[in-house]
């Protein structure tokens, strides 16, 4: 399944690695607000360190505007790395030229580093091959460790592997496992549950899908499309009008394997506090929006879940982040964590939803990418995967 080189397949005593990570978390007033990324990236630091390396780890954080800004520096990252480690982290305010050299070259075996921002430099997103090629000399090795932004081709995930030996590390080796085992080779019923907001962003996935599930049960905004499609009138509620041809093509090769919900909770407004009602999947009054599946659904849904060997989901059923619009999500959220099946969720907003509801220890393996796991669903190679030694 997973044929590259991981860090069990190289030596690394007395050397330097250089460890992509995806330490893009949110970051408020200087204090990190959720840690699951950086928990996800120790095992692979403490390996490296325990087989006798010094560690230097970079990242890119926020969506920086072409240049060094202070609001997204990665110090209160290596501060909040160190308290977990419970040992002091180097830190270098740039991740290329004479302040990371000077701080790279110092480093002792069992040393750990953590570089500024990749993205204070344009040219990281250009994957530019000079940035790489600075990036790559401060170390003997590479270590991809950053599933979360292995979809993307940039200096830091594809091109410093083309100037030093690149391996995975245990997290991107964990999450090409278990995504590319449901994908390739699932214990059936293999089931996919779809949502999110918007048909477009998940075309490639459906198709894709439909070639691979048993069923693929489909919920969010992204529902509304295909019930306009099927000549509905959808008053107030999310619509994307220029891809109804299309929504109508994947209900036609969907047949019955693609699933729509048969009932739904309408609302006035998208808030709190907004009075909401159930109603049957059908024309939407002038006023009213579609803000989550109906309990019909959810008890559907939930069957089809409860009969499954394998499950991934991917996208909300509905605007969770509004507690009278979250029970579908929650629902589906359940029906997962009681099923006996082999459970994937594919990162972001679905992700975010199994940690508020509480169940995410009884999930298999949650995705910690939002759009590599999507690409992945889409049956995509990852260039930062593709450029890692194959076994």
């Amino acid at each position: 399944m997973f044929n590259k080189k991981s860090v069990r397949d190289i030596d690394v005593k007395g050397k330097k690695v250089l460890v992509r990570v995806d330490f893009n978390v949110p970051i408020k007033e200087g204090v990190v607000q959720d840690d699951t990324r950086v928990r996800a990236a120790l095992p692979t630091i403490q390996y490296l360190l325990d087989q006798g390396a010094s560690v230097i780890l970079f990242s890119h954080l926020g969506r920086p505007k072409g240049g060094p800004d202070p609001k997204y520096s990665m110090k209160p990252v290596a501060d909040y790395l160190g308290k977990l480690m419970g040992k002091p982290v180097k830190f270098a305010e740039d991740c290329v030229g004479e302040a990371a050299e000077t701080v790279a070259a110092g480093l002792q075996p069992g040393d750990v580093l953590v570089l500024e921002n990749t993205r204070f430099h344009p040219e990281e997103e250009k994957n530019d091959l000079d940035l790489a090629k600075k990036m790559a000399a401060l170390a003997d090795v590479f270590v991809n460790d950053a599933f979360g932004s292995a979809h993307r081709a940039h200096s830091s995930t594809e091109g410093v592997a083309r100037f030093l030996p690149a391996v995975a590390g245990f997290l991107m080796e964990k999450e090409i496992q278990y995504l590319s085992q449901a994908i390739e080779d699932p214990k059936r019923p293999f089931v996919a549950i779809l949502g999110g907001a918007k048909v477009s962003d998940k075309i490639g996935v459906i198709k894709n899908l439909l070639t691979k599930a048993d069923a693929i049960l489909i919920g969010g905004g992204m529902a509304n499309t295909f019930f306009k499609a099927q000549g509905y009138p959808m008053g107030k509620s999310l619509v994307e009008s220029e891809v109804l041809d299309l929504a109508k093509e994947l209900l036609a090769l969907g047949g019955t394997k693609l699933r729509l919900p048969v009932d739904v909770v309408v609302a006035s407004a998208m808030e709190e506090g907004a009075e909401t009602k159930v109603m049957p999947v059908g024309p939407i009054p002038d006023d009213m929006m579609i803000l989550d599946v109906g309990p019909d659904t959810v008890a559907a849904y939930g069957k089809v879940i409860h009969s499954a060997a394998t499950v991934v989901w991917n996208g909300p059923m509905g605007v969770f982040e509004v507690s009278t619009c979250a029970k579908g999500t929650f629902g589906v959220a359940e029906a997962m964590a009681a099923s006996q099946a082999v459970t994937i969720v594919g990162g972001g907003d679905s992700a975010s939803a199994i940690q508020k509801s509480g169940l995410a220890d009884k999930i298999t393996h949650i995705s910690t990418g939002g759009g590599a796991s999507l690409e992945m669903l889409e049956g995509l190679v990852l260039p930062g995967v593709a450029a890692l030694q194959d076994k």
